[in-house]
């Protein structure tokens, strides 16, 4: 090994040594350029493959530093545009909504019989006290002209009739009530029979005639009676099971809103009485006699025979 002396001659000497051989090089490429050129395109045809390798973890490095960004901007951006279509699928929601209340009401409201009698609009309200189990209050405001036995219709059909009348709300018995009874025909059979409500959606069809039985499908109208005109569309035929049918309403008797109702002329008639509701008969104040004969009066009796007694 050499000695310390050596070792630092060495290092002293070689910093002056590369200064040396790098203005050789100089020299060199001025005088025989070509020869300095060639010597150049050899060593880096030899080092190209070492740089390569070590650039491409860098490049890799950037590259996969690039996906990144862009990944995590995607990420970002498709959860924008998912709560942007949330936002907006719950505006079209509420806008599609809107316009079928909208196209709905505009068809109660414009909707009017070919044949015009007197009516009243009003808006349904809960009945919750009522003695039927089946039937809505109507608001139809102060002043108004309606009738009992009125019929209750909206651009769909029958609804059923009134039963009620007070000074600002009417009560509509519907026709799928277990008191309603209805005389219907049957357009395609050409029979006659009566629509009886059971308190289900699906009011039952009753007294048909047995060799004309109501077919699957036909449209059932109103017959006709003193207060309701006969024509008015209830709803079509539909067959529970073998000879049980039923009528399947037009109107949709669960999302009643605004009902008309018509006065198509008074016949005079009572509300039926609702299931378990008892009516109670008073006996008369006086036994008749025939021939317009009266009781006579008892010794000691203040009333006559009949009235108050013991």
């Amino acid at each position: 090994m050499f000695s310390i002396h050596t070792r630092q001659v060495f290092a002293r000497a070689t910093l002056p040594i590369l200064i040396l051989f790098a203005v050789a090089l100089v020299l060199l490429g001025l005088v025989r350029r070509p020869v300095v050129d060639g010597a150049r395109l050899q060593a880096t045809d030899i080092l190209a493959p070492a740089y390569q390798a070590l650039v491409l973890p860098q490049t890799k490095l950037r590259d996969w530093l690039v996906d990144l960004r862009g990944a995590t901007d995607l990420a970002r951006e498709n959860s924008r545009l998912r709560d942007e279509n949330r936002a907006l699928r719950h505006w079209y929601d509420v806008a599609v909504a809107l316009a079928a209340e909208n196209g709905r009401l505009k068809n109660s409201l414009h909707w009017i019989p070919e044949s015009i009698p007197q009516y009243v609009t009003g808006r349904v309200t809960r009945d919750d006290g009522g003695p039927y189990s089946r039937a809505v209050l109507l608001d139809v405001g102060s002043g108004h002209q309606v009738h009992m036995g009125d019929v209750a219709l909206d651009s769909s059909g029958l609804l059923g009739r009134v039963t009620e009348v007070g000074p600002h709300t009417v009560r509509v018995l519907l026709i799928n009530d277990d008191a309603s009874r209805i005389p219907v025909t049957l357009a395609a059979s050409h029979g006659d029979a009566i629509m009886a409500g059971d308190d289900t959606d699906t009011p039952r069809l009753i007294y048909y005639p047995q060799d004309h039985h109501p077919i699957e499908g036909e449209r059932v109208e109103t017959r006709g009676q003193s207060a309701m005109p006969a024509g008015l569309p209830i709803g079509t035929v539909h067959y529970l099971a073998p000879n049980r049918p039923v009528v399947m309403p037009d109107a949709d008797l669960r999302r009643l809103d605004i009902v008309r109702v018509f006065d198509y002329g008074d016949d005079g008639g009572q509300a039926p009485d609702a299931p378990g509701r008892v009516k109670i008969r008073r006996p008369p104040s006086e036994p008749a006699l025939p021939g317009g004969l009266s009781f006579p009066k008892l010794p000691g009796m203040s009333e006559p025979f009949g009235k108050g007694g013991q």
